[in-house]
């Protein structure tokens, strides 16, 4: 049994292949981001999907593409999991832009590849490796116009004033905003990157807001300057997209990229169906 994952910090998507490369089962469990939970953590979110845990020592192969596997240390921490879990299981870790270069281009063409999402990334894709001119930091740092960067915003413009009063009678009745409701959700609870991800639907829903525009074509421009435009020939290749975030916004990121000269390639939701046919090709 073959088992592809594509990791988010929120979720993580699972489908079981056997040998012919038929669909065995499709599963979804917690996010695995070694960033943000402990091995046991992880452990306990394999242990609640019976069909993962029920399977763990029929897997033969394990491709798993995770937010937050981008350094050596944390490919070592999650293979050493994986390996532990499923013990007879020959295990490769990838960092998720991975996931999102083969589902986006599965011919394995030059291409630029971005993940918005719950966080944020951006990648040069040579045809064989990813090369990063930017290290992730992280959601604190780093993710620009990701979820949890549109959540934070949301908050802050909320809290100082900033936003318009018929927005902000809508953002109370949506969410619990009692400053001890958020502290406690930011710093007590597990995963606040994905709690302030959980304000994005509020951003998407309002989009044609002109005030929440104005937050969703600034954060782009700024995604493109910090992030895209750093590659050399990035007016020359597409710039594939996978995530909600990208999804949901499509139209506003056509609008940007297209200011700026650039190609908008594939924008997909979610990467995992797309791992098929990559790993059929390859």
């Amino acid at each position: 049994m073959k088992l592809l994952v594509d990791s988010g910090a929120t979720k993580a998507d699972w489908i079981a292949l056997n040998e012919n490369g038929d669909r065995l089962f499709t599963t979804q469990t917690l996010g695995l981001s070694p960033e943000v939970i402990n091995k046991e953590e992880a452990i306990e979110r394999l242990e609640a999907r019976f069909d993962i845990y029920n399977n763990r020592n029929e897997v033969s192969s394990l491709f798993f593409y995770g937010a937050g596997c981008g350094t050596d240390r944390m490919k070592k921490f999650m293979t050493e999991v994986f390996q532990e879990f499923f013990p007879n299981a020959e295990v490769s870790v990838k960092e998720d832009t991975y996931a999102a270069a083969y589902a986006t281009n599965p011919t394995n063409e030059k291409a630029i590849i971005c993940i918005l999402g719950t966080g944020s990334n951006c990648s040069y894709f040579d045809g064989e490796e990813l090369h990063q001119k930017v290290q992730s930091l992280g959601y604190i740092a780093m993710d620009d116009c990701s979820g949890n960067r549109f959540g934070r915003d949301l908050i802050r413009a909320y809290y100082f004033n900033k936003m318009p009063q018929e927005l902000a009678t809508k953002f109370e009745k949506e969410y619990k905003l009692d400053p001890d409701v958020i502290k406690h959700n930011l710093y007590k609870e597990p995963n606040p990157n994905a709690y302030l991800a959980t304000f994005a639907k509020f951003l998407i829903q309002h989009k044609d807001n002109t005030f929440i525009k104005g937050l969703i074509t600034d954060a782009m421009q700024v995604f493109v300057d910090n992030y895209i435009t750093q590659y050399d020939n990035a007016h020359e290749v597409p710039v594939h997209f996978v995530g909600s975030i990208a999804f949901y916004l499509k139209a506003e990121l056509a609008e940007v990229l297209g200011k700026n000269n650039l190609k908008l390639g594939n924008v997909l939701r979610r990467p995992i169906d797309g791992l098929i046919e990559y790993h059929e090709l390859n």
